[in-house]
């Protein structure tokens, strides 16, 4: 079976959506190497996060005629379409809430996978015209899809309530994770991380884009009344990136906050290793991958009630409201001064990472392929 999906993220983006994109990708052609998987991009990027496409089974596409070179953003949103029925594709996959308009009349089954809707639970946090474009894009995938895949329940009832789409169309596939947050990283390789990097020997970690929704200045104000404690912080931002930084100066907390990012996947991996908790208390996410690498790599998670957290960080992790800054300072203190509930947490979170194994995820995508 020809089977293609939309896989610019794959090449382009480092975080949440390149890393679901590069993970389906790798499982799918690992465990049903008998497909041929095609992986459509208007450019193929050089990412060493991609050194799996070497496999027989995949082929990399670009535009080809001269106009689809010019207009790389058409030929993805719908020229493409030409291409797919020139490659003979049985099944197309959006992995990052898009499909090209047209394709429910091309003859060929497609699926979207749909992250989240954040953007209509909480328009403030984007530009009114950004907000209008995400609707018309995730609405028409959802619509003219034949599945769509829901990378969390939470999504799902959103999907629904939303966009009064059928739940019977939807269908719930967590994600996983890379495989080096599996691995025990060498001493070796932490030590040198630590050095490259400045990372002190105990330290708090925050993992996500530095923006508004995932909540670090809530973080950082608690870190206020644990003067003894450190943080790390990996990730990138802009304007709430600014506010972070003024409140690291403002409080005089440049020598106790790390602030690291261009990472490769073992530096990652090594600094989840080390770290005495995560702390994730992002207002709203459609999954959060930062939890599933934290308890694969047996590190306790602080992260936020109600929505999708529970469902990634299962019964092991201590749930908060996540702009109270004494609840959080409460659940840190729990973890640091209580070893055998630290060891038990971290016992029972790796047991339950164990649902988000590669096998388990390509069997359900695959299965979802079939039937159709």
């Amino acid at each position: 079976m020809n089977i293609g999906f939309d896989a610019k993220r794959a090449f382009y983006n480092n975080t949440g959506l390149g890393n679901y994109s590069r993970d389906t990708i790798r499982i799918l052609s690992d465990y049903y190497s008998e497909n041929n998987y095609f992986l459509y991009t208007p450019k193929a990027i050089n990412n060493d996060r991609l050194s799996f496409l070497n496999q027989k089974n995949i082929y990399i596409k670009t535009p080809n005629r001269i106009i689809d070179k010019s207009l790389k953003s058409l030929w993805r949103t719908s020229a493409i379409k030409r291409d797919l029925v020139k490659d003979k594709i049985k099944i197309y996959h959006g992995l990052s809430h898009e499909l090209p308009f047209g394709i429910d009349k091309a003859n060929i089954k497609s699926i979207v996978t749909i992250h989240d809707l954040i953007f209509l639970r909480y328009p403030q946090f984007f530009r009114a015209i950004d907000n209008k474009i995400y609707f018309q894009k995730f609405y028409h995938s959802c619509k003219v899809a034949d599945k769509i895949i829901a990378v969390s329940q939470q999504t799902k009832n959103d999907i629904v309530n939303f966009f009064k789409i059928d739940q019977n169309k939807i269908e719930v596939v967590y994600q996983g994770c890379n495989d080096i947050f599996k691995q025990t990283i060498s001493e070796e390789v932490s030590e040198t991380t630590k050095k490259k990097y400045n990372i002190p020997n105990q330290y708090l970690l925050y993992v996500g884009t530095i923006e508004e929704r995932k909540n670090l200045l809530t973080i950082l104000k608690c870190l206020k009344s644990l003067p003894n404690q450190k943080l790390v912080v990996v990730g990138n931002g802009k304007e709430y990136k600014n506010k972070c930084l003024k409140f690291i100066k403002d409080n005089q907390l440049e020598n106790r906050v790390y602030i690291l990012s261009g990472l490769t996947l073992s530096e990652l991996a090594s600094t989840y290793q080390n770290a005495q908790m995560l702390i994730y208390p992002s207002l709203f996410e459609g999954f959060g991958i930062p939890i599933i690498e934290a308890l694969y790599s047996k590190t306790p998670v602080i992260s936020s009630k109600n929505g999708c957290f529970s469902e990634a960080g299962g019964p092991s992790t201590i749930y908060i409201e996540p702009t109270n800054v004494e609840e959080m300072r409460v659940s840190i203190l729990s973890i640091l001064n209580d070893q055998e509930k630290r060891e038990k947490q971290i016992s029972i979170g790796f047991e339950y990472a164990q649902n988000f194994n590669d096998p388990i995820i390509a069997k359900k995508i695959m299965s979802i392929y079939r039937n159709l």
